[in-house]
């Protein structure tokens, strides 16, 4: 089969696609002909060694997949070869089949495409449980997410509004705020002139917002720090933009508010059963057409460089997928 292959940390354009064995299905896993395969900004940081998890050499990008199940191993009960899944796996998704551990794998709800669940794990349970679980965001409360139309900042504009919110989208190009109106933000703040804080503060009445969500990190850090309500919860979701701010913390101080840190992935390692009830309200969500994942480009694997290339630019809007195989029906 094929694969992109990472041999040593490096540039992204280093990243090859080779011939590869066929994974075998171990004890306890499955092994998925991945129809989609979402594209994270984590892929790329990743084959850098830049992220937190160093995967052992070789591997493939790609943390989230959806397909259908063409083998199953000893003791990976549930699961039948036909089923239609789709997984949080970290590393390997940029493949046209790859072995899943049972436990990570979700059967797909009939309604739902392969491209809106290889776009759906790793986004909106990483918004949900950020709000929920970390900022137990309130209905009523003001939330301003910044990177508010890219694959994580959109499920935030669109959860806030399904919890109660009312939301504050934040974006660097008023093209990028159009699509978070569209999923539902009640204000929208262009901050490509570097005016975040006068901006919020004018949405707001002065008042500051209750919650910030932050996937970007770098120069809106600060002012949005300084737009925070009194008792407010600053979300430290990631940092797209390359740069891991400094923290004023006499802000913090000053406003009794809380920095609250977000990782998702260790979360759901960590507390699998609660993890497990938030994927299952999301699904709940979806099916009632509460959520509309967002899949705004994909792409075939041999252009993988150009869809992991989108992302880390910080070029697309919502999510971007490659097929590996072409699709599935």
């Amino acid at each position: 089969m094929r694969a992109v292959v990472c041999r040593a940390f490096g540039p992204v354009e280093n990243l090859r696609i080779e011939a590869v064995p066929e994974p075998v299905a171990s004890e306890g896993e499955i092994v998925v002909r991945v129809a989609a395969c979402g594209i994270n900004f984590f892929d790329g940081l990743a084959a850098r060694g830049e992220y937190q998890t160093k995967p052992v050499f070789p591997f493939s990008p790609g943390g989230e997949v959806a397909g259908e199940v063409i083998s199953v191993g000893r003791a990976a009960k549930g699961f039948n070869v036909g089923d239609r899944v789709m997984a949080f796996i970290g590393f390997g998704g940029y493949a046209e089949q790859v072995a899943v551990p049972a436990r990570s794998a979700i059967r797909i709800p009939d309604a739902m495409s392969y491209d809106d669940a290889a776009g759906f794990v790793i986004a909106y349970a990483t918004s949900h449980h950020a709000l929920k679980d970390r900022a137990q965001l309130k209905p009523g409360e003001t939330l301003l997410v910044l990177g508010a139309a890219g694959g994580v900042g959109l499920t935030a504009v669109e959860l806030g509004k399904v919890m109660g919110a009312h939301v504050i989208a934040a974006a660097s190009s008023d093209d990028k705020l159009r699509l978070a109106q569209h999923y539902g933000a009640d204000e929208l703040l262009n901050y490509s002139d570097g005016d975040l804080r006068e901006k919020v503060k004018a949405l707001t009445g002065g008042g500051g917002v209750d919650v910030i969500y932050d996937p970007v990190g770098g120069r809106l850090a600060e002012p949005a720090l300084r737009s925070i309500a009194p008792f407010g919860r600053y979300l430290v979701i990631g940092f797209a933009s390359g740069d891991i701010p400094t923290v004023a913390y006499n802000q913090l101080l000053l406003r009794q508010a809380a920095l609250v840190g977000v990782f998702w992935g260790n979360f759901s390692k960590a507390e699998p059963a609660r993890n497990a009830e938030n994927l299952e309200e999301l699904l709940d969500w979806y099916s009632a057409g509460k959520l509309r994942p967002h899949i705004s480009e994909t792409y075939p694997l041999d252009e993988f460089q150009t869809a992991l290339g989108r992302v880390m630019s910080r070029q697309a809007k919502g999510k971007v997928l490659i097929r590996p195989n072409g699709g599935l029906a």
